[in-house]
């Protein structure tokens, strides 16, 4: 009878990405990994190929996570409020996984990053949430694109330190989620061309 596992594929990735949030991407080593999921380097391929699998099982696990946090924000059914619970829950994520959402912007090559299609559809949420305001598939596309880029450089500038003129980042978030909305609903529009 074959030993029993002393770990498994979630163990290893879930500290991989303890190591990745704590120390960043080239701390995610085959041997750190094993020696803190107790076992031997070696012990480790059972459940990874390398550590290009490795890294990219992790980008797939903070993926996941990003789009349950999402999914789970929308409860109300009201879509202005819904809209504001996934901007806060993006933004709670990524502060709490600054180094995991990071990977999924990296520059890595393909076999690295996390599978295209889950990253994608992590907009999904947004552009439904989106299409119920304004009733047109494609403005909600657009502007489910413009929510996420300002959501993302937002949050982006914040984990940079780059907000240097002083103020309350809490109210300057909200207050650029309210903007958004009111753009939404027509009560600011874009100037035409």
């Amino acid at each position: 009878m074959p030993a029993p596992a002393r770990t498994s594929r979630d163990d290893i990735v879930r500290s991989a990405r303890a190591l990745l949030e704590a120390e960043g991407l080239d701390a995610v080593v085959m041997s750190r990994v094993a020696a803190s999921v107790g076992v031997r380097g070696p012990s480790l391929y059972k459940h990874v190929e390398d550590r290009s699998a490795l890294i990219r099982a992790v980008a797939d696990s903070v993926t996941a996570d990003l789009a349950a946090a999402l999914s789970g924000a929308m409860s109300t059914g009201d879509p202005a409020s819904d809209l504001r619970a996934l901007a806060n829950a993006y933004r709670a994520f990524v502060l709490a996984n600054p180094n995991g959402y990071g990977l999924l912007f990296a520059h890595l090559t393909p076999d690295l990053q996390a599978e295209p299609g889950a990253v994608a559809d992590l907009g999904r949420p947004i552009v439904a949430v989106v299409r119920q305001l304004t009733g047109d598939d494609e403005a909600a596309l657009e502007a489910g694109r413009t929510i996420v880029a300002w959501a993302h450089g937002f949050v982006s500038m914040e984990l940079a330190g780059m907000f240097r003129l002083g103020g309350d980042l809490d109210a300057a978030y909200t207050t650029g989620i309210e903007l958004i909305l009111a753009g939404i609903s027509g009560e600011a529009s874009p100037s035409s061309t």
